[in-house]
């Protein structure tokens, strides 16, 4: 085994010598393998560290417009709504009570006026008469 040579591009290499750079350049290849697959979990975290961040602040704004339109106000104003549309609609019907109210005395007071007029006349024409009577021929 010492006597075996191996020559490439001019330079000689005897097998000890590749027997002792072997496990070297193994172990640097395998060093350099690791090294990049640390650094791209590095970079992973990294990233992983910038979306919870930025979650963190997705959740703030949410928080703050919460705050801002006051949702947890909105049940008080939800019954005060509801409150409102009751009454609203208790006066819509009372209003419409009157409107039918007011259409049946339209047609009653309709006709009144020709009937007064009558009377009118009929009670002109009887002070007339009554006139008549008490002036002497």
């Amino acid at each position: 085994m010492q006597d075996l040579e191996l020559t490439t591009g001019g330079y000689t290499f005897k097998a000890a010598h590749l027997l002792f750079a072997a496990p070297v350049v193994s172990a640097l290849a395998t060093g350099i393998y690791f090294s990049y697959d640390v650094v791209n979990r590095f970079y992973a975290v990294e990233e992983a560290f910038f979306e919870v961040t930025d979650t963190n602040s997705r959740v703030q704004a949410l928080e703050q417009t919460v705050l801002d339109n006051d949702v947890r106000g909105l049940n008080s104003k939800l019954t005060q709504l509801s409150t409102q549309m009751t009454t609203l609609l208790e006066r819509q019907q009372t209003l419409l009570e009157l409107r039918s109210k007011v259409e049946r005395a339209e047609l009653i007071t309709d006709g009144i006026d020709d009937k007064l007029e009558a009377l009118q006349d009929d009670i002109n024409s009887t002070w007339d008469a009554i006139d008549e009577l008490g002036k002497p021929l």
